[in-house]
């Protein structure tokens, strides 16, 4: 099966590089689809180097749209039977989908969440754990859920899953956006756990704003 991987990024110049060459390396059928969410720093330079290269797609939009825009361009152009997302950070192991995909694979489940949370004790900064631990208690009252981690880029979808979701979201209520449409068309969520190494909280693009609007898209999604 063919697995699309959605890398959405905006000025992640120091980080993209060797994100790609982390991906690349994975020994799956792949391809790679790069979206450069109008980066204003040397990231579309650095992408330079990856045009043309077999098994990757970039597409440049000219203005930042925010991730949620740029997720759903990608998945627009996504061919692969199994689709997922990852950031250009650094923050998460792109080895992981190793692992990820499985579940899919073995008809267990027709969506995977990596969890950074499911091995237990408190990742990144205080304020980060208790938003991120918030927003899945939220998300489990309204849709009668168990998951400890909406808020995670690692969502590995079916392609006919991904297929039947109707995705507006600009922002970064893409991820609550995405979670709702799941378990509202009651498809089986699996989550396993994975690492996360969390950059300096001043590197960080989410604010205070993007936990409110998470929980508007919740909230609507449910009702």
């Amino acid at each position: 099966m063919l697995l699309s991987i959605i890398i959405p990024v905006f000025n992640e110049e120091k980080t993209v590089h060797a994100l790609l060459e982390k991906v690349r390396a994975l020994a799956l059928d792949k391809e790679i689809i790069i979206v450069n969410d109008g980066s204003t720093d040397g990231t579309r330079e650095v992408l330079r180097a990856w045009e043309g290269q077999d098994g990757i797609r970039i597409h440049h939009s000219p203005v930042n749209l925010g991730k949620g825009a740029a997720v759903r361009i990608g998945f627009s152009l996504a061919r692969g039977d199994i689709v997922t997302i990852q950031d250009a950070d650094l923050e998460l192991d792109p080895a992981e989908y190793l692992r990820l995909v499985r579940p899919i694979l073995d008809g267990q489940a027709d969506v995977v969440y990596g969890s950074r949370f499911l091995q237990g004790g408190r990742k990144g900064t205080l304020a980060f754990y208790l938003a991120n631990r918030a927003l899945a208690m939220l998300t489990n009252l309204l849709y009668g859920s168990h998951l400890t981690d909406i808020e995670t880029c690692y969502k590995v979808l079916r392609r006919d899953v991904l297929d039947q979701l109707v995705l507006r979201a600009s922002r970064f209520e893409i991820e609550p956006e995405i979670t709702a449409q799941v378990l509202r068309r009651g498809f089986r969520i699996v989550e396993m756990p994975i690492g996360y190494t969390p950059r300096n909280p001043r590197e960080k693009k989410i604010t205070w704003r993007d936990g409110f609007a998470a929980v508007y898209t919740l909230l609507r999604q449910r009702l």
